[in-house]
């Protein structure tokens, strides 16, 4: 066995940093499938993923190789058919023990480093695309049957145990739950994760959408809880312009029940990565800080600002 044993969270957490111990099985896995060149790791991920070339290849130790059908499946399903390139899968196994994804490797930035680059102009053009992207995938057929009932799965996540979080946030959740309309949802195919780690760009055009290992079917809403958090962060404008390029409404009331309800779900770090202003106590304010759309209301200043011009009119 040239991979180490990863068959438990510990095991894999013992490895997963560790390039001694896993670049002899890399060395090995890149030989089986003829493939030249030095590998380099990417060094964000939850699983390991190196560059090789013009490929990538996406390890999955055996405690996660449930997810190895999912990324290969949805891949598959979705390449070609987005208005934003996605890898073409190359070949998928398994080797002691381990699965691997070899994919293409797509051109382009992270947007997590281009993002805070751009103007407004910039973003809403992005958030506009990925909105488009997300409006495509969830009308294309689902590859993979998990969860197999929406209300199951939200009932089940209704009493999982929940991650600390500020009392005086912790105690409105369940109230708020309550009066929230999830209703009878048809689930989509849906990413779940995307974020600006998870897409890349050539100045403000799309380039590339990655990482399905997380793709699941779900309630179109669930899909936006990423974006809100992790891609426009409480901007109003992009949240707008990525709801334009979706087509469709988006309840910002039902996006914050989701994310209470997220399988990741973990209200004290978004609140840590996207603060809000201090008089947003409620989740309803929340919900509308953080996946609203409505317009920007001009500053007390720029309004000053305005009538001081006019009254500067002949």
């Amino acid at each position: 066995m040239t991979f180490p044993l990863a068959d438990t969270e510990e095991r894999f957490e013992a490895v997963v940093d560790d390039e001694s111990a896993l670049r002899p099985g890399v060395d090995r896995l890149l030989g089986r499938l003829d493939l030249r060149g030095e590998p380099v790791r990417y060094p964000d991920g939850s699983l390991p993923v190196y560059r090789v070339g013009e490929h990538v290849l996406k390890l999955f130790p055996a405690v996660h190789l449930e997810e190895l059908p999912t990324e290969r499946d949805v891949l598959r399903a979705v390449h070609g058919r987005l208005p934003v390139p996605t890898p073409a899968v190359r070949e998928a196994g398994e080797v002691d023990g381990w699965g691997y994804v070899l994919m293409e490797r797509l051109r382009g930035t992270g947007l997590v480093e281009v993002w805070p680059t751009l103007d407004a102009a910039g973003r809403e053009s992005v958030a506009r695309q990925v909105g488009e992207a997300l409006a495509v995938l969830h009308d294309l057929p689902s590859p993979v049957d998990h969860p197999a009932d929406w209300s199951s799965f939200v009932a089940a996540r209704r009493v999982a145990p929940r991650r600390p979080v500020d009392p005086a946030w912790a105690d409105r959740v369940d109230e708020f739950l309550d009066r929230v309309d999830l209703g009878a949802d048809e689930p989509v195919l849906a990413h779940t994760e995307v974020m600006s780690a998870h897409l890349l760009v050539e100045g403000t055009r799309l380039t590339g959408l990655i990482d399905f290992e997380p793709a699941m079917r779900a309630a179109r809403e669930y899909e936006f809880v990423a974006t809100g958090i992790f891609l426009t962060r409480g901007d109003q404008a992009a949240n707008r312009a990525l709801y334009t390029g979706y087509g469709r409404p988006v309840d910002p009331l039902r996006v914050m029940a989701y994310t209470l309800l997220h399988v990741y779900s973990n209200l004290a770090w978004y609140l840590r990565e996207v603060p809000p202003p201090a008089d947003v106590d409620t989740l309803d304010a929340l919900a509308r800080h953080w996946f609203g759309s409505a317009p920007v209301r001009p500053s007390s200043r720029t309004m000053d600002a305005d009538a001081e011009a006019r009254e500067a009119r002949p």
